[in-house]
């Protein structure tokens, strides 16, 4: 099965080293000791352009014929595909146009420019610059460069695989691959099963764009309607065909992970090489933890794929505050104590003697304080689990709020006491993509046909602006109010029953 892609990864080990490195397969001995495990990444973030992508772009278009060199390529990318197709035209003399989503990170915008390249920013996903791109390529008649689904583009990131292999000084047990059309997994699974069947490969998803599990799962290729793009290298709503006819047959699971278990994997990775992986990067590290976890591993040769370190500087700050939640360093609760003199110093002393990492309160009426907690952790779930029952038999009202979107992302630093004057307010929590005069057209086109009585917006560097808004909407309003709502085009969540917001807000 798959026996065409021995010679095509044969012969793409001896073409994409005129652009791409032989990356380090390094020890991770920080991983290795917390996990009780023996935990190696293949540095891929070692590549020129700091990521695997350039392997499979460079043994696509390096085989192109000569009339249709002479057309030029083209690509869609959020980034990394995006370098590696320019690189690879540059090496080879080639005209290159890229077309990336306008959520792109400005790094690997300049990046693509600095080889030459003509850059077309269009849509706000991955997908959508894919249509653009191949409606320019039929009317240029340039070759289109696939990033994933394409058996010359899955052979180069096979070379990966052919890599690790001969540079582990025994035998992995699991590779940890992430996942986002489906190229890398597909090439690695084409290698290594045909050299040895029980390694097994595990594909890692974010969870927000999870198209190769949700295909895996219903047996057949999907097309999602949302997607998350925290992990912009993954951010993609179909896995690829060939990808997933690979896939199917030779990738033992796939797992999905959150954005903050992400987080948590940048900083691990950083900790152990100094170096700093983008989301995506860091996401087969992410699914490593994840399933060590769950599955009580112990003792094994475990390799992950850091596969690439484009990141924007200033997204680490929102990295950064997430990554304490995703390993469980930290717990957010919100306690509500009796409003007397006392009650406070009684709360920090029923807290014991864990470090607090913020402790927010507003004065609301004469009987009861609604209290927001940061807690620092030492040993994870299981001692947050022991403080929310302590907390409880103590006669507390106690509620975990660590995985909770609008605590974790706006009520934590915003936490002012409840509105009473507020009356008949909804509560709605919307994303849009975070680019130049995107909060003045999102207020623009909110009008003024509803009192807004609360807003609150942070940017933290994340590809998507986060906006949380209350609004005053009578009851013979609201089907009007909806339609609006909907009329947007944008994503919306419906909080008004969040106990984040009913318990500090409302």
């Amino acid at each position: 099965m798959f026996e065409e892609y021995k010679k095509l990864i044969k012969e793409a080990s001896q073409r994409v080293y005129a652009v791409a490195k032989l990356t380090d397969l390094d020890y991770a001995t920080q991983l290795s000791l917390r996990h009780n495990n023996k935990i190696w990444l293949k540095r891929e973030d070692q590549q020129s352009v700091f990521s695997y992508k350039i392997r499979g772009a460079y043994n696509l278009i390096a085989s192109l014929s000569k009339s249709e060199r002479d057309r030029g390529v083209i690509a869609a990318s959020a980034g990394n595909h995006a370098q590696g197709v320019a690189l690879a035209a540059k090496h080879l003399n080639l005209k290159s146009i890229i077309v990336m989503p306008k959520t792109t990170p400005e790094i690997k915008i300049d990046s693509v420019k600095r080889m030459d390249a003509e850059v077309i920013l269009f849509g706000n996903t991955y997908d959508d610059a894919k249509e653009h791109a191949l409606e320019l390529s039929s009317e240029k008649g340039m070759y289109y460069v696939s990033p994933y689904d394409h058996p010359l583009v899955i052979s180069g990131q096979a070379t990966v695989g052919v890599e690790l292999l001969d540079q582990h000084p025994n035998k992995p047990d699991i590779i940890f691959v992430p996942v986002g059309g489906g190229g890398l997994v597909a090439g690695i699974a084409a290698y290594v099963k045909t050299i040895d069947p029980n390694i097994k490969i595990i594909g890692v998803e974010p969870d927000e764009a999870p198209c190769m599990h949700d295909a895996l799962k219903s047996g057949e290729l999907i097309e999602l309607d949302h997607i998350g793009i925290f992990a912009d290298g993954a951010a993609v709503k179909q896995a690829g065909e060939e990808c997933y006819r690979i896939a199917k047959d030779l990738v033992d699971e796939i797992l999905l992970v959150s954005v903050d278990e992400i987080c948590a994997a940048v900083k691990d990775i950083f900790e152990d090489t100094r170096s700093i992986p983008e989301p995506a990067g860091a996401l087969a590290l992410a699914g490593l933890k994840q399933y060590v976890a769950n599955n009580n591993i112990e003792d094994k040769e475990l390799v992950t794929i850091f596969s690439g370190a484009n990141v924007n500087f200033d997204r680490l700050r929102h990295i950064a505050e997430l990554s304490a939640l995703g390993e469980n360093r930290e717990a957010l609760i919100s306690i509500m104590i009796p409003e007397r003199p006392g009650s406070f110093r009684k709360l920090c002393r029923d807290l014991g003697s864990r470090l607090i990492t913020e402790f927010n309160y507003r004065y609301a009426d004469d009987n009861e304080a609604h209290i927001f907690v940061g807690v620092q952790l030492k040993n994870g779930v299981d001692e947050k689990n022991i403080l929310m029952k302590q907390l409880e038999e103590k006669g507390y009202d106690v509620v975990d709020l660590s995985d909770n979107a609008i605590a974790k992302m706006h009520i934590r630093y915003m936490v002012g006491g409840h509105a009473p004057q507020a009356e008949n307010e909804l509560i709605y929590r919307f994303e849009f993509p975070e680019r130049s005069g995107a909060l003045l057209h999102f207020l623009s086109e909110m009008g003024e046909d509803w009192n807004i009585s609360l807003f609150h917006y942070r940017n933290h560097g994340a590809a998507y602006g986060r906006v949380l808004m209350g609004f005053q909407v009578h009851n013979e309003q609201k089907e009007n109010f909806q339609n609006f709502i909907n009329k947007l085009g944008i994503p919306y969540w419906d909080e008004t029953k969040n106990p984040a917001y009913i318990k500090f807000l409302s």
